[in-house]
Order: structure tokens, then C-alpha cells, then sequence
């Protein structure tokens, strides 16, 4: 056999060898490459919940308590200080998901260890923070706390679940249609001050920020448990009897270590070498104890906020017999085109022109149209969420009589809530079963105070969503309700409830 007929055979031999020693490294490759999209997919996934605030709502309310909180709080206004906490905050919020807010970075000349954020990007970190941290990484979990608390929108949240139970049902119909965030802020108590709900979370709220800042801290390449491990530290401090200041606003939501590492776990488990602490945050510690200290007085927050007051609204257009169609997140409804669609976020109110008026202090109140909104309704009577995954969906879900017990009970806290704000509300008509939509429904109507003078009905409908109640309510005053009637019925039929 010649040379050229061995070469060949040897070639044929090996040849298989490294087919599928190419087809080994592909898989290697592969594998390199799916193996981070597979960690990705196992993580926790949040969302905000139910918001009658838009977006563009949150920068500016949070522009403008932020004024506010400047006024009141001592503020370092150090540059070296600030740039380097800007750097490292933006770095982080690059991470948060969702919504793209300006977010600004600043520090306050307060000793206590403390943070906050604001809707819309705005968030504030006490130099106690700093001087307590141990390393850049315990730094970087605070602040990814606080953006998570931004990104889920947890300030607005808030503020838009009180709006329900303290707001009169004419002063929240005037809220949505005003779209001023001034006028929202100075009913809802929701400036800057100690009772600000814009700066009270919950336990719920705290673990989805601590899960959250979890995962910008491992895309980012930090020591995801590092900020789990600031918060024990902090509260394992002596504080006289007292708690961090931290928590008075944060509230320690229990097994925190667990939960992050947990969630670490769900991302593909600890990297090897994750960035700890930095030259830069070590010499930022070092200068910063070195600036003198805060002057002595602690600062106390007021409750602020301004009063857009609205005009006497004329004699209401009657409904046209043409329509037109509006649209949100929750549900398309035809209306009167004579008639105004105003909204926040998922909320929403329309009037015809004359319908918002003057209470006499100042608000825009409803007096005639409708509202529509959510309600986050509370437990059963058998300690069951009446909310939440499974909520409202219908067949497959429990009987249909257990479906409209269930929507009974809603309706219920819901009235209860409503009457809190509207304390000469009263049941004129119990529920009466219809649809919407195709979907079960709950009717009631009441009688209330008009702002108009005299009394009012209101039309209560309800339905069960998975995020909650959504209710529509139509407004008119009783010698006028019979007249509009028609017109809320129409409006009523053309709903078309978003799957």
C-alpha cells in the first residue's frame, strides 16, 4: 500500500475523532452560553402592583417632595461625596427592571443610620450609612434597596390603596379628573413628614425590595447577601431599647439572610469572585468621618403640600346620543363624546363639562359622572386573601355560588371603606347579581351627600379581577340621576374588561 493510501486511512481513522471532539466543544459553548439565561429564568419575578398613578406621575411627585425634603433635612451638598455615590447608584439602577427613572443620588448630613427613596428616582442615603458600612458591597445593598423601592413603584402603591378609604368619593372622582399631582399629595397627606404614606412600606413591600436588590447586586457582580447582612448588622445594634431609625419606615420583615440567599440560589447560586469593597468606598469612608459633625437638633418633618383649587363647574352637558371609546390597562368603555376622560395610572374618572365643582374648600369634587378604579380587598371571613393568583378567574376556580360570595364579601369591605370617608353613605338598594362583559357582577346603589347640596345616588358595580376589585361608580344627584340614567347603563353595556 502506498503512502498516499495510508495517509488517506489515517485520515478516515481520526477523522470521526475530531467530529466529535468539534461537536463536544459546540455543546461546551452552548451550554456556556444557555447556562446564564437558565439561572435568569429561575429568578423571582416582581411587578408593581396596582398604581392609579402613571409613571410620568411618579418623577414628578417625586421632584416635588424632594423639594420639600431639602428644605427640611441637612443636606451634605458635598461633590466628592455625591459623585462617588451617583456613580455607584446609576451603576446599580442600570440593573433595576422596568421603568427607566432619573434616578439622583444624595446625601444627608444626619449621622442616623437611615435611607429613602422617592417616586420617580429620587433617593437619599444618611452619612451614618457610610460611616456604618463595612464595605462598598453593604453600601451598594442599601441603595439597591431603595432603587427597588423606586421600580416597583411601592410609594405610589401606597398612596393610591389609602386614596380608596380616605378620600370622599366626590373629592376622588375630583382627584382623577384634576391630573395634578399637587392637588393628590396634599389630600392624601402624601408630602414629606414623618406619616407620609409615600414613605411607609410594608412587610410585603420590604421582601420584594430585599429579592429585588438581591438580583442587582449579583447581575452588578457584588456579594448579593451583603445587604441582608448590613440590616442584621444594624439592628443587632444597641439602640437603647430602641430600633434603627432605619426600620421605623423599612419594617424588618424576618428571615432576611434566608430570603436573599434563597433568592442568590434561584440566580445560579454564589459567583466566584463577586466584587466585595473598593479603594474608592474605603477613602470615601475615611473622608467622610473626617467632615465635622452634623450640627446638634434633630430635624423634624412637617406635613406640607399645596391646594390646587378648582372653579365652580356651569350646568352639565347632557349625554350626547354619539360615543367615543376610551382606554386603560383595566378596560374599554364607549362614553358620551360631549363628555371628558381624565386619568391616573389604571384610574380614571368621566365627566361632561360642568360635572367637577367647587366643595367649598377649595377641592374639585364629582358631581356628576363616574369613576373607575381597583380595590385591594382584605381576607374572608375564613382568613382567605380575597386578591391575589386565582382571584376572579372564573370558571375552574371553586363553584359559582362560592365566586359570588366571595364577590359579596368584597363588595362589602369595599362599601365599609367607602364609608369611612363619606359618613352619611348609606345602602339604598342591596347587591343584585348581573354581568359585564361576560364576566359575574355585582350591583348596589347608594345614597350620599351630593357636593352640590342635597343627596346624591351612586351606582356601585363590581367584578372580580386576579389584581383586585374593580368598581365603577356613577354619580348624579337624585333629582337629576333618573335623567342620566340611560346614558350610565349604555356606558355600563359597552364595557369591554381587559383578559
Amino acid at each position: 500500500m502506498n503512502r498516499k493510501h495510508l495517509r488517506n486511512r489515517a485520515a478516515y481513522r481520526v477523522g470521526p475523532v475530531a467530529q466529535s471532539l468539534g461537536w463536544a466543544v459546540a455543546l461546551v459553548v452552548t451550554l456556556a452560553l444557555v447556562m446564564p439565561s437558565m439561572a435568569q429564568a429561575d429568578r423571582t419575578l416582581l411587578k408593581p402592583g396596582w398604581n392609579m398613578f402613571s409613571t410620568e406621575q411618579d418623577v414628578e411627585m417625586g421632584q416635588q417632595v424632594s423639594k420639600e425634603a431639602e428644605q427640611q433635612l441637612r443636606m451634605l451638598n458635598d461633590r466628592r461625596v455625591d459623585n462617588y455615590l451617583n456613580n455607584l447608584g446609576r451603576k446599580l439602577a442600570a440593573k433595576a427592571p422596568g421603568e427607566k427613572y432619573p434616578y439622583q443620588f444624595k446625601v444627608v448630613n444626619d449621622r442616623a443610620i437611615n435611607a429613602f427613596a422617592l417616586p420617580g428616582g429620587p433617593v437619599y442615603i444618611n452619612r451614618g450609612i457610610i460611616e456604618a458600612a463595612d464595605n462598598e458591597a453593604q453600601l451598594a445593598g442599601v441603595i439597591a434597596h431603595e432603587i427597588s423601592h423606586v421600580a416597583l413603584r411601592h410609594g405610589t402603591n401606597q398612596a393610591s390603596k389609602a386614596s380608596v378609604a380616605q378620600m370622599p368619593l366626590a373629592i376622588l372622582g375630583g382627584l382623577l379628573g384634576s391630573n395634578s399631582v399637587g392637588a393628590t399629595l396634599a389630600q392624601l397627606g402624601a408630602g414629606f413628614a414623618v406619616n407620609s404614606i409615600l414613605l411607609k412600606y410594608s412587610r410585603t413591600a420590604e421582601t420584594q425590595a430585599d429579592t429585588m436588590g438581591t438580583q442587582i447586586l449579583y447581575d452588578l457582580n457584588y456579594d448579593a447577601r451583603a445587604m441582608a447582612q448590613f440590616f442584621e448588622k444594624i439592628q443587632a445594634q444597641d439602640q437603647g431599647g430602641q430600633p434603627a431609625e432605619f426600620f421605623s419606615n423599612h419594617p424588618n420583615p424576618g428571615n432576611r439572610i434566608e430570603n436573599v440567599n434563597q433568592e442568590i440560589g434561584n440566580l445560579g447560586g454564589a459567583r466566584r469572585g463577586y466584587n466585595t469593597n473598593s479603594r474608592e468606598f474605603d477613602d470615601i469612608k475615611r473622608y467622610v468621618r473626617s467632615l465635622p459633625a452634623p450640627a446638634n437638633g434633630r430635624q423634624i418633618l412637617s406635613d406640607s403640600g399645596s391646594n390646587d383649587s378648582g372653579q365652580q363647574g356651569s350646568q352639565p352637558d347632557w349625554p350626547s346620543n354619539r360615543s367615543v371609546s376610551v382606554e386603560n390597562s383595566l378596560l374599554r368603555i364607549n362614553h358620551p363624546d360631549n363628555w371628558q376622560a381624565h386619568g391616573q395610572g389604571d384610574a380614571m374618572t368621566i365627566t361632561p363639562r360642568g360635572g367637577m365643582v367647587d366643595d367649598g374648600n377649595g377641592n374639585q369634587a364629582l358631581a356628576y359622572g363616574m369613576i373607575v378604579n381597583i380595590y385591594e380587598p382584605h381576607q374572608d371571613r375564613y382568613g382567605q386573601q380575597l386578591q391575589g393568583p386565582g382571584y376572579g378567574q372564573g370558571p375552574g376556580q371553586g363553584s359559582r355560588q362560592d365566586a359570588h360570595a366571595l364577590l359579596d364579601q368584597a363588595t362589602d369591605q369595599l362599601i365599609q371603606e367607602l364609608r369611612q370617608s363619606n359618613r352619611n353613605m348609606r345602602v339604598v338598594r342591596p347587591h343584585e347579581d348581573i354581568s359585564v362583559n361576560g364576566s359575574d357582577a355585582t350591583s348596589t346603589y347608594l345614597s350620599n351627600d351630593s357636593p352640590l347640596g342635597g343627596r346624591e345616588t351612586n351606582w356601585l358595580v363590581t367584578v372580580q379581577r386576579p389584581e383586585g376589585l374593580l368598581f365603577l361608580v356613577f354619580t348624579a344627584p337624585d333629582r337629576d340621576f333618573q335623567n342620566y340614567e340611560r346614558a350610565f347603563q349604555q356606558m355600563l353595556y359597552s364595557v369591554r374588561i381587559n383578559r
